[in-house]
């Protein structure tokens, strides 16, 4: 297939849109103006939720999928036996810094009278994790070298420089369930590289609103959800990534500073009908190229979430022509 020219006028078409229905904002703002340079090409949107979207091009019932997070290594399963290829992921829009359920960055939670003043990711590993043999490091790849002994762990305030009443007390973490086999979040990514043993004081909570209130009954506990769930008798600490903590705000989130930002994600998986890499039809290249270009990213504005730093949506736009990953090829 010819790739289309960036300027082409381009053929009836109808483009099937499955995923997150948080994310539909976006495509409320890229669709017309899309349109408004392609008319002929037309969207028709099922969004049931990030979990269909992995789904959805296994079974071909949908040409791009939003996804809210990045998909799970489950998740990639489908796709894996249809062509032996992973689906493409395109982070296309940084998350709200506190709008629930778009993408929001994490907030990491402590009781207000506790004094810590900001916490490192390796810190922040050692109090949720647990001694470990790897994680999933990559999409599908099992990392041994995110292994790590008991020595690593954190298990009481003190061991992070707090004294008096505090040296002694036990940590306890606060946390969303675990996911199904082969699920890892964004924090278990992110933080504990990719691994699933944790805390065996860890207290679960499924509905994040339960899991910030139960924490501003607890002195000596410290968890995370999004800053959409702050309240009173709780706080977010600053984080650190080898540099200076750096507190959680719109700006920090923005400008990509903030530790736990996240993204918004479009997936595709086009390859032909024996399982062999495809380039994208010539509508989804185009709508891909247009929401990545600077036109479309601007339009991001109005949203919930914040554009692509401008070198990093180039280096996404740039790789839209890029064939699909072969199982074993991830670095």
């Amino acid at each position: 297939m010819t790739l289309i020219e960036e300027n082409e006028t381009l053929p009836f078409d109808v483009l099937r849109v499955s995923g997150s229905p948080n994310m539909r904002e976006l495509m409320d703002v890229w669709i017309p103006e899309f349109q408004r340079r392609q008319p002929d090409v037309h969207f028709a949107l099922d969004l049931q939720g990030t979990s269909t979207a992995q789904f959805t091009l296994q079974a071909d019932t949908a040409d791009l999928a939003l996804s809210a997070r990045q998909s799970s290594t489950y998740e990639e399963y489908g796709i894996i036996r249809r062509s032996q290829f992973m689906s493409k992921e395109i982070p296309v829009a940084i998350g709200s810094h506190a709008a629930i359920g778009k993408s929001a960055a994490l907030a990491v939670y402590v009781h207000e009278d506790n004094p810590i003043a900001g916490l490192s990711l390796p810190e922040l590993d050692g109090i949720f994790g647990d001694q470990r043999s790897g994680g999933w490091g990559g999409r599908i790849a099992w990392v041994e070298g995110s292994a790590r002994g008991p020595e690593g762990n954190i298990r009481r305030w003190g061991e992070l420089g707090l004294t008096g009443a505090w040296a002694d007390a036990a940590i306890v973490p606060y946390t969303p369930p675990a996911l199904h086999p082969g699920g890892v979040s964004f924090f278990q990514r992110r933080v504990m590289g990719g691994a699933d043993t944790v805390n065996p004081r860890t207290r679960e909570y499924p509905d994040a609103g339960d899991l910030v209130s139960a924490l501003a009954d607890d002195r000596f506990g410290i968890g995370y959800a999004s800053l959409g769930y702050a309240r009173p008798g709780v706080r977010a600490v600053p984080l650190s990534d080898g540099g200076p903590f750096v507190p959680l705000t719109q700006q920090t989130v923005a400008d990509l500073s903030y530790p736990l930002t996240r993204f918004g994600y479009i997936y595709v998986a086009p390859d032909t009908v024996v399982g062999d890499a495809a380039p994208m039809s010539g509508s989804l290249l185009a709508f891909m190229r247009f929401a990545l270009s600077p036109e479309g990213q601007a339009l991001i504005g109005s949203t919930d979430y914040h554009p692509l730093p401008p070198e990093v949506a180039a280096e996404q736009y740039g790789a839209l022509t890029h064939p699909g990953e072969l199982i074993g090829t991830e670095s």
